[in-house]
């Protein structure tokens, strides 16, 4: 790996931290409180937990800019979508929030716009 390749990597590593704390900070003024951040356990990461009105969601941030080709949604494959499940049980396991469903909210974060842009996903896919 070229010293460009590792900057580069890092520069969407810092990206991402920064498109899952924008997006937490959505939530926050819009009501939903954030119940964890960056919460690792059953062999996978959730972004953000967050609950309102009884809905817990274990939310995903996919941040791109738009000149990339493939879909943000399709870039959360079967193996990333079985992590998330599984740290999903594990954080449930974990916690004893009161709520009445759970599913996962994708949050597509558009880092080519000024303000970004987020297209929100509701049960995205098949809970825990």
């Amino acid at each position: 790996m070229t010293s460009h390749d590792a900057e580069a990597r890092r520069a969407a590593w810092q990206e991402g931290l920064q498109a899952e704390a924008y997006v937490a900070d959505l939530l926050a003024r819009v009501g939903w409180t954030v119940l964890d951040r960056n919460w690792s356990g059953g062999g996978g990461e959730l972004d953000a937990v967050v609950l309102r009105d009884g809905k817990l969601r274990m939310v995903e941030v996919r941040a791109r800019t738009d000149d990339e080709v493939v879909p943000v949604e399709e870039t959360i494959t079967t193996h990333k979508r079985a992590r998330l499940r599984s740290a999903a049980r594990a954080w449930l396991l974990d916690h004893e929030p009161d709520y009445d469903e759970v599913a996962f909210l994708v949050a597509l974060v558009d880092l080519g716009t000024d303000p970004w842009s987020v297209t929100w996903i509701d049960d995205a896919f098949d809970g825990a």
